[in-house]
């Protein structure tokens, strides 16, 4: 399933989302360009992956702390289809669902929102590598732990928009392309659809599908952007909607 776009109207420009949209997008075509040596060199490249991807051991060291901001901007543009498929993806969501949470938080507010859940995201798979041992053996899974493993990407902080958007607009219909035989366009309560992908992201987990993607980052972004929502987001909520009815 993809989201095309919601049928959720916000009230004012969404500066901020369509920054982040742009940042993301920029870092990626210049990571890519010096990847592949056409702007700047390989050389280039390499550093900007030492030095602005998270890992954990460095940040449980409290070393380059820095890295947990700097990594939400980032997608690996090694190979150059998933690199985009990556990007796209996340892009997609932040598009279909930014706007309208910045809405409701406002522009600033939003901006405090999207880094905050990121935080959370890269703090939650942080701890998920630390006590993978624990929930191994209280689970019977097999995950396997790295520390040294570098995380970059903004699908945690996105995961927050989605967690966000559930709980404030749960009715709202999301545009979805969905392939049955052939492609059709049909529209999903958001509840539905953001229920269903949030599912999608334990499974994952647990069924040790698609290894290498950091779902635990996802599981808690997700969770951040519910409970963000719930405390401030609800009564921004009705205040917007009292200006919708001016």
């Amino acid at each position: 399933m993809f989201p095309l776009r919601d049928l959720n109207k916000p009230l004012t420009t969404p500066h901020v989302n369509r920054l982040l949209l742009t940042v993301n997008i920029v870092v990626f075509i210049v990571f890519w360009l010096a990847s592949f040596d056409i702007v700047l060199n390989t050389s280039f490249a390499n550093d900007m992956v030492q030095n602005f991807t998270m890992y954990p051991y460095e940040i449980i060291h409290g070393q380059r702390l820095f890295t947990l901001l700097t990594s939400m901007f980032m997608h690996d543009p090694t190979s150059l289809l998933a690199g985009l498929f990556h990007l796209g993806g996340n892009m997609l969501y932040l598009y279909v669902f930014g706007d309208n949470i910045e809405d409701t938080f406002g522009h600033f507010g939003y901006l405090v929102f999207y880094l905050f859940s990121g935080l959370v995201a890269s703090t939650v798979y942080i701890l998920s590598v630390l006590y993978t041992p624990m929930l191994n053996s209280l689970t019977g899974l097999s995950m396997s732990a790295d520390l040294t493993e570098g995380l970059l990407g903004a699908s945690g902080a996105i995961a927050g928009v989605l967690g966000a958007y559930i709980v404030l607009y749960p009715k709202a219909r999301i545009l979805t392309l969905i392939f049955y035989g052939w492609p059709i366009i049909v529209p999903i309560p958001a509840i539905a659809f953001l229920g269903f992908w949030f599912v999608l992201q334990w499974l994952y987990v647990f069924l040790g599908i698609a290894t290498g993607v950091a779902y635990w980052a996802h599981i808690g972004g997700f969770i951040a952007g519910m409970i963000l929502a719930l405390v401030f987001g609800l009564g921004r909520k009705k205040a917007r909607e009292v200006r919708r009815r001016l």
